[in-house]
């Protein structure tokens, strides 16, 4: 068997010398694709920066023309200072044109002789016609339209001549813009060829690379890049493996680190979807509930309620005790009916305005809170003999009147819905994982599990506005407010001795050092102890 030949050089010194080769040419193809490009950026430019806005110049200068001979020609029929106006903007678009078509067609020799014609003979109409004419109009000497008809003629012979000037003007900066145009379709054709050429020279340079490097990367490349497909076309649990050089296998790790962040990633995305979907429901709602609100609570709705309660008012104080028993009786109806109506309305506003206008979340004390509720509700409580009960209560974040508000409803209602016996509430909480499970009880007169779903809907009541007044609002404020402090709102359907809402806020991720010293609060597995 004939001895194999040897190459004459090594596969690195066939790598290095193609490599170069290919590098050397692929600079040169470079280069001239650049002067192509530079070629065809050059007339672009001239047609589009210069030739073309020089096209749009020379047509306002005609315009403005225009606009001077139309304005001396109409103050000179009518003596109305009106009519010039036209002339002296025209002047001053005449000046800004002829001074952009300047910079605009500088190195066009006769295009800037054309434009320094236009400029002499519009000059010579003003100062031989226009200027006379209107001083002369202005002077109001008698019998002035003697002069006039010879001077019209002379003056229409000489805007010809500025007429004529203007559309040679044009004219050659049509012509330009033709050969403009020319340059650049010979300079898109040359970027073209280059282009093409460009392509076959790296594609030879591709080829000649294949041929050198197949035997060593192309076979652990080809299984490599079909594991990666595999991976891409969505199966990702397949761990990439490869024989081969130590880089092509220091490859596939790295796909494959790729490929665990990629799983990392779709769970965490899933995750963060799955909580768009609850805020995006979440925000639906709201945004349903402002809408439905927007036709009741609007300035056009509050405006007339409180004057049809401020006359039912006045009519009650001045004829209280002068109309008969029935007649006073409708009246405090309309005042009473005008009040409940504004503390509906009221209560609308607030319900529609939590979560819209979104302040800055603070560290607060749950405590402190419920005491903040227990003030605003100190009439009804005494009155009610009423007895609150506050166990230990973490810190929490979140909005201060919201949450105060929380616990003013449910503590309101308790003192509310109350029993034979003097209402005795306790607040508490406890920490279950991630969340401070809040729990509001009462000693009250309860409510049936079927309505535990029900009493959190808006304007849902359970009793007659006789027996327990309200608006049906407060339980279905409670709800949104505590969705948007990121918790939920449930009733204890478990508990008998009353009425227990229980629900849930985060706990902090951070506490300050102040907000730490706050009293522990008991587990979730201490209180079932």
């Amino acid at each position: 068997m004939p001895e194999r030949r040897r190459p004459r050089w090594p596969l690195r010194q066939w790598i290095t010398v193609t490599i170069g080769a290919a590098i050397a040419i692929c600079v040169t193809s470079i280069v001239i694709g650049a002067l192509a490009i530079a070629s065809l950026s050059d007339n672009q430019h001239q047609l589009v920066d210069r030739i073309d806005p020089a096209v749009q110049e020379a047509l306002r200068l005609d315009n403005a023309l225009l606009d001077q001979e139309s304005g001396v020609r109409g103050y000179v029929l009518t003596a109305d200072p009106v009519f010039l106006d036209p002339y002296h903007e025209g002047i001053g678009r005449q000046e800004d044109a002829v001074t952009s078509l300047r910079e605009l067609v500088r190195g066009h020799a006769e295009l800037i002789a054309e434009l320094e014609r236009v400029a002499w003979h519009i000059s010579l109409w003003r100062k031989e016609y226009a200027t006379p004419v209107i001083d002369l109009v202005q002077a109001d000497v008698e019998e002035p339209q003697k002069p006039l008809p010879e001077r019209t003629e002379a003056a229409k012979q000489r805007f010809d001549a500025v007429r004529g000037a203007s559309n040679r003007l044009q004219a050659g900066l049509e012509r330009v813009r033709a050969e403009s145009r020319e340059a650049l379709d010979r300079a898109t054709n040359r970027v073209v060829v280059v282009s093409v050429a460009v392509a076959v020279v790296l594609l030879l340079i591709f080829v000649l690379l294949t041929l050198v490097l197949r035997g060593a990367v192309v076979g652990p490349l080809t299984s490599l890049a079909g594991q990666v497909r595999r991976v891409s076309d969505g199966d990702f649990q397949h761990a990439p493996k490869v024989t081969g050089p130590q880089e092509i296998v220091t490859l596939a790790d790295g796909v494959d680190s790729m490929r665990r962040r990629i799983l990392d990633e779709l769970a965490a995305q899933r995750e963060i979807n799955a909580e768009l979907d609850l805020r995006t429901e979440d925000l639906a709602r709201s945004n349903s509930e402002l809408e439905q609100f927007a036709y009741v609570a609007s300035h056009d709705l509050q405006e007339p309620l409180r004057k049809v309660a401020s006359f039912c008012q006045l009519l009650e104080r001045r004829y209280k005790g002068q109309l008969d028993e029935r007649a006073d009786q409708y009246i405090g109806f309309a005042v009473d009916g005008a009040k409940r109506m504004q503390v509906l309305i009221n209560d609308l506003l607030a319900f529609s305005r939590v979560g819209r206008h979104v302040n800055d979340h603070v560290l607060l004390s749950a405590a402190d809170i419920v005491e903040q509720a227990k003030v605003n509700l100190a009439h009804a409580l005494e009155d009610a003999g009423a007895e609150v009960e506050v166990g230990d209560l973490p810190v929490v974040r979140g909005e201060a009147a919201l949450l105060t508000a929380v616990f003013q409803n449910l503590i309101g209602n308790a003192v509310k819905f109350r029993g034979e016996e003097l209402p005795r509430i306790r607040v508490e909480a406890v920490r279950d994982g991630d969340f401070y499970e809040f729990s509001v009880s009462d000693n009250g007169i309860g409510i049936e599990p079927e309505y535990a779903e029900r009493v959190f809907v808006i304007f849902q009541r359970l009793h007659g506005k006789e027996e327990y007044p309200g608006t049906g609002i407060g339980l279905a404020m409670c709800r949104k407010i505590i969705e948007y402090h990121g918790g939920r709102i449930w009733l204890d359907q478990e508990y008998a001795s009353g009425t227990r809402f229980r629900f849930t806020l985060p706990v902090p991720d951070t506490l300050d050092a102040e907000d730490a010293e706050a009293p522990p609060t008991p587990d979730r597995s201490e209180e079932t102890q």
